[in-house]
């Protein structure tokens, strides 16, 4: 299997397995990832996913090289076109699936071109002190395609995403974290451990919560205060009606945890 999907309690594991090719993703594990994303966002017992790859020496090395060739000589640019405007993008996540649950990547080793593309579409980023991040897709011919000259730019410096961008040259896991790239640095074997601990920490809070806070920070960023206050408000109100509004207060209250459901 190029991708498994384990769950634990409310956290959903996908693991990206072919570690003999550093994790790239052809054809098959892109659609493999596709459907596990799917997967994860129509489950409602599922709160938080992590996505990691198999092997240690690698998150993922971006798109297979050899099956993106096969890929552009066997279609047209129209047919690529069409493709990219309806399909899910490179990794599932890249492109033309929204998914407001939280979603972390848990980045050991390799991270690049396509494979930081997907890290940039997670919402928390944590690095093994070995993993090493570039967006390298100019020394092939080609531009970062599946994010990559959007996310990063929101994400980081311009000067410093302009700097990657452009040279197509690497950056190692310290200086990821010194420009925002990626929230924390641990050693490579406490990892998926942190990410988990992550993971559950946000599953302690009530999930209808979660998911619309997340899209109002998104839908937000690209308006102006006063459309984003309102587009908060619209959120809010709903989530002010749930059954787990009620719990949080009640709980808080009784001086107990509380026991959200996602209703």
């Amino acid at each position: 299997m190029p991708v498994t999907f384990e769950t634990t309690e409310r956290i959903a594991i996908l693991t990206i397995s072919r570690p003999l090719a550093m994790n790239a993703l052809d054809g098959e594990t892109s659609a493999a990832l596709n459907k596990a994303w799917i997967d994860f966002r129509d489950n409602p017992e599922l709160w938080v996913a992590i996505i990691t790859g198999a092997g240690g020496k690698a998150f993922c090395a971006g798109a297979d090289i050899k099956g993106l060739s096969k890929y552009y000589n066997n279609t047209t640019a129209i047919q690529r076109k069409a493709k990219a405007d309806r399909e899910p993008g490179l990794g599932g996540i890249t492109r033309n699936l929204e998914i407001w649950k939280p979603i972390i990547a848990a980045i050991n080793g390799y991270c690049l071109a396509g494979g930081l593309e997907i890290a940039l579409a997670c919402d928390i980023r944590i690095a093994s002190e070995t993993a090493t991040f570039g967006l390298t897709e100019v020394s092939r011919g080609i531009i970062p395609g599946a994010g990559g000259t959007q996310r990063l730019p929101r994400l980081i410096p311009l000067g410093k995403s302009l700097e990657m961008i452009l040279t197509g040259e690497s950056i190692d896991a310290q200086e990821a974290y010194r420009i925002g790239l990626v929230n924390r640095v641990v050693p490579a074997d406490q990892l998926l451990p942190e990410a988990t601990k992550l993971a559950e920490r946000i599953c302690r809070n009530a999930p209808l919560a979660v998911q619309a806070a997340k899209e109002a920070v998104y839908r937000g960023m690209d308006l102006p205060l006063s459309d984003g206050l309102r587009l908060e408000e619209f959120l809010a109100e709903p989530i002010r009606q749930s059954e787990d509004a009620k719990e949080g207060p009640r709980a808080f209250f009784e001086k107990r945890p509380a026991l959200f459901k996602g209703k």
